[in-house]
């Protein structure tokens, strides 16, 4: 389990927020909670189904210790984001099944540790619960990745047996390492600076961080819980992974997003020529609407669990997703 990219950088000059409700269900659609066995207890998921022949959906969720439901203790009131999207895809016809992370939420019991969880790990989760779909009827299931998610979604369709296609939604195109470069590299002093790029270069050359006291600003980040997990996730290349399937790839871009760049999308979209792309405007990291240009109100809608979700953001999902059946 990784900390939140640069979350806690990006939201150091949010405003104060108390928690808030998330937007209501307006289509009442009930979840019905599956389970597959994981390594020590079951892995759960809540499964919508709208009609037999309905396409089906993994989303897989973003980074840190984010629920099925996209909430996050570090995001307090920021409003359950992939509740939303499922019901967003069940009213256009569209299956989703979302599972909480291996050791966390309702998937506690399938690991003691959940810092010992790697992306072959979430990417055998993901792979055992389209067997359970497929088992239920379901030719293939669609890779659907949130953030961090979108890489665990490359790594899967490598095998590629079970899937119909992927979803790439505000998914990193380069490295990790480089996405904490920018990030972080704005705001870290010169010393801070030169120190953090030293342990991210070991990481990246295969080898182990000195487990000599960083910095504040890098022990957080880099703590002896996740540095496994964080190594293994800068040491990915999603664009060498997109580029090595063959599956139907859609990359949406979220216009506002402070975490993931346009140069994300333009790499994930060069290795692989035949994706679709679509950006999306006025959208940020967390999927909500945002004012264009606005940080502060930016930072704020992580935190602002009453405002919705882009409606767009189900709509070109589905779309895609119909055209290709």
């Amino acid at each position: 389990m990784t900390p939140m990219f640069a979350m806690a950088a990006l939201l150091a000059a949010a405003p104060a927020s108390s928690p808030t409700p998330s937007p209501a269900n307006p289509s009442a659609i009930v979840f019905e909670e599956v389970r597959v066995a994981g390594p020590e207890g079951a892995l759960s998921a809540l499964y919508h189904d709208p009609a037999p022949a309905a396409p089906v959906v993994i989303l897989i969720p973003g980074s840190g210790p984010t629920s099925r439901d996209g909430t996050s203790p570090m995001l307090p009131g920021g409003g359950k984001i992939y509740e939303q999207l499922a019901v967003g895809l069940a009213e256009r016809g569209i299956a989703t099944l979302r599972a909480d992370k291996r050791g966390m939420f309702a998937s506690a019991a399938a690991i003691t540790d959940p810092n010992a969880v790697r992306l072959a790990d979430y990417a055998a989760d993901a792979a055992a619960f389209a067997d359970l779909l497929i088992d239920r009827g379901k030719p293939c299931a669609w890779l659907l990745g949130h953030s961090e998610g979108a890489i665990v979604a490359l790594l899967a369709a490598q095998a590629p047996d079970r899937w119909c296609g992927v979803i790439s939604l505000a998914g990193p195109g380069r490295s990790v390492g480089v996405l904490l470069r920018e990030q972080l590299g704005r705001q870290l002093p010169a010393e801070t600076l030169a120190e953090f790029d030293r342990v991210i270069a070991t990481i990246e050359a295969g080898g182990t961080p000195d487990p000599a006291p960083l910095p504040p600003p890098l022990a957080a980040l880099f703590t002896p819980a996740v540095i496994g997990f964080l190594s293994d996730l800068i040491r990915a290349d999603p664009a060498q992974l997109a580029g090595q399937s063959a599956l139907p790839l859609l990359i949406v871009q979220l216009g506002e997003d402070l975490q993931v760049a346009d140069a994300d999308a333009a790499t994930l979209a060069a290795a692989r020529p035949d994706a679709r792309r679509v950006d999306l405007d006025g959208v940020n990291h967390v999927l909500k609407p945002v004012i264009a240009g606005d940080v502060a109100d930016n930072r704020a809608a992580y935190l602002d669990g009453a405002r919705a979700i882009d409606p767009r953001i189900a709509a070109v999902i589905a779309d895609f997703i119909l055209a290709e059946r």
